[in-house]
């Protein structure tokens, strides 16, 4: 694998270090979505590095969501959905009949945009997927992915003499923390999120921002979010999509500052949106 770019900050804004190359972990080739006969997303071209934060922007219904989803099959729930074109992950094409969307899904984890653990222990909402892949047996196996996922996810310290309480009793930052633990209980590669701070105070959304900046060392995570600002401070590149199109993307830098589209320029400046 190629040497991962370092990263480093100008104005508070996260950039990659273009000197040293980026392994690509998610390639997406003409990506196109339909709706039954309606079109969401036009022929869509994105790379994915890894170990890194890419962010996905633009106005409700610009087809972020549905390009996130594409990347772990999820459209493939709803009905009268079809997607065209490739998507290769470590250049193992997903999109293929073939392929299992089960250990995709394993693979490649998803983070939703309002808290939704199970109505289960906080113990259980982890070792729910661990106990479904096999990837477990002992009770002291399960204990050791508990206790890892929470510390990763930044709340064992605060839940850890609990583990037996339902996880609907913890407040919506910690339950968001917990769905995240419950994601990469799994040893995912990526991680998707879908505005995952949307429902959270100011306080919570720190944590979870503070968080995904600590999880990108070990994981590749795509987050769909209605915050430029957001977007500027946890994501080292931006894809700004416009009407199903993906108008322009690059290094998060260069997109706040000198974007090349105007209509790139005129959605963070504020002239639509």
């Amino acid at each position: 694998m190629a040497n991962l770019a370092e990263t480093q900050t100008t104005e508070g804004v996260p950039v990659a270090n273009d000197d040293i190359p980026q392994a690509i972990r998610i390639a997406a080739e003409r990506v196109s979505v339909f709706y039954g006969e309606k079109q969401a997303l036009f022929d869509v071209d994105l790379d994915i590095a890894s170990h890194s934060v890419t962010s996905l922007i633009g106005p409700s219904g610009c087809g972020k969501s549905t390009f996130l989803r594409c990347l772990n099959r999820m459209n493939d729930t709803i009905e009268g959905c079809r997607v065209a074109g490739n998507i290769k992950l470590d250049g193992v094409e997903i999109l293929s009949d073939a392929l299992d969307v089960v250990q995709l899904r394993a693979r490649v984890g998803m983070v939703f945009q309002k808290p939704n653990p199970f109505p289960k222990s906080i113990a259980d909402n982890i070792t729910y997927a661990p106990r479904i892949h096999g990837l477990a047996t002992t009770k002291a196996d399960f204990d050791a992915i508990v206790e890892r996922s929470l510390r990763r996810a930044g709340l064992w310290d605060e839940v850890k003499d609990r583990l037996d309480e339902p996880g609907t009793g913890l407040s919506g930052g910690q339950q968001q923390r917990l769905c995240i633990a419950r994601a990469i209980a799994v040893q995912p590669e990526v991680i998707l999120m879908d505005e995952p701070c949307s429902a959270l105070d100011p306080i919570a959304t720190a944590r979870i921002e503070e968080l995904i900046d600590e999880l990108r060392q070990e994981y590749t995570i795509v987050i769909v979010t209605h915050s430029m600002q957001q977007a500027a401070r946890v994501s080292q590149k931006t894809a700004f999509f416009h009407l199903g199109i993906l108008v322009e993307e690059g290094e998060t830098e260069q997109i706040f500052t000198a974007p090349r589209d105007e209509r790139t320029q005129d959605y963070i400046t504020g002239r639509f949106g």
